[in-house]
């Protein structure tokens, strides 16, 4: 049995869209070995070539292009809502204000960084960016995750990132937050296996929902009580996370023209470049 190294993020809608396959309800030649971390030590492990298959950002994968191959499945968007910029109520930010960010790949970083040029970055766990504002070390911070659904209620919204994605897409386009990657040395009719397995964990996960969130949280494998968890599974982990749409394709590929045009990545791109030729398989077939 081929043993797969993948890593997932430990905010729920991955949690969700995995564990399927630890719960052994996918049937699988293949022995998927996961880890839980914070998705920019995922990024900086994708940079790195660490794991076989990895959670990201789609902020990214442009650096990653040579090494990786992105994967249709597993993704998770924004449609009129994401990150989201909070600061403490009735607080006017300088044009050089101090802010705390989850990473400096994530999609929200490079958002707000061709947003707010001059703000003044520092980076943490997303768990710890709401205490940051709170005490004063900083002045604003991105929240991601779970933390989107509750926070202080001396802090507010400054800006949505949604909208900042909206102000230069002009499009409504969803928002391209997360997706799955895999090494390119990984032989392709096992990577076109591997990506077949996900998303059939994915559609199993999303058939019996309320069976798998009830033993996610009886596990006490998620951070939020059980409505917050049908809340935040709606937003990012439902029938549009099988695989890559048409309209999610051009989305991603507006994300990265945006990145190249502000000199963030070294070269153009366009998703169906980087995805696994799954027509190997019929042609080998």
């Amino acid at each position: 049995m081929r043993t797969i190294q993948i890593g997932h993020s430990p905010d729920a809608d991955d949690i969700f869209m995995y564990y399927a396959i630890a719960f052994g309800w996918v049937g699988s030649s293949i022995n998927f070995q996961n880890q839980s971390l914070d998705i920019q030590t995922l990024n900086e492990m994708a940079l790195n070539g660490v794991l076989d298959i990895s959670a990201i950002s789609f902020g990214v994968y442009p650096l990653l292009f040579q090494e990786q191959c992105l994967l249709r499945t597993g993704v998770s968007f924004g449609e009129g809502y994401g990150p989201k910029l909070i600061k403490k109520r009735g607080v006017t930010l300088k044009k050089n204000f101090k802010v705390a960010l989850s990473g400096a790949h994530t999609t929200n970083a490079l958002l707000f960084k061709i947003a707010y040029p001059q703000a003044r970055i520092s980076y943490k766990n997303f768990l710890e960016i709401e205490k940051a504002v709170l005490s004063g070390e900083v002045d604003a911070g991105v929240l991601i995750h779970e933390s989107i659904l509750e926070y202080d209620s001396t802090l507010e919204v400054e800006k949505e990132i949604w909208d900042i994605w909206s102000d230069y897409n002009q499009e409504g386009l969803p928002l391209p937050l997360g997706g799955m990657c895999i090494r390119r040395s990984i032989p392709l009719s096992l990577a076109i296996e591997c990506e077949e397995i996900l998303t059939k964990a994915i559609e199993i996960a999303l058939r019996h929902k309320n069976i798998l969130s009830k033993m996610l949280l009886e596990r006490n494998l998620i951070r939020v009580d059980a409505q917050k968890l049908e809340h935040y599974l709606n937003l990012y982990a439902n029938n549009n996370s099988l695989s890559l749409s048409s309209i999610q394709i051009k989305a991603i590929n507006t994300l990265f023209k945006l990145g190249y045009d502000r000199g963030y990545y070294p070269q153009p791109l366009e998703v169906n470049d980087c995805l696994i030729p799954i027509e190997y398989k019929q042609s080998r077939y």
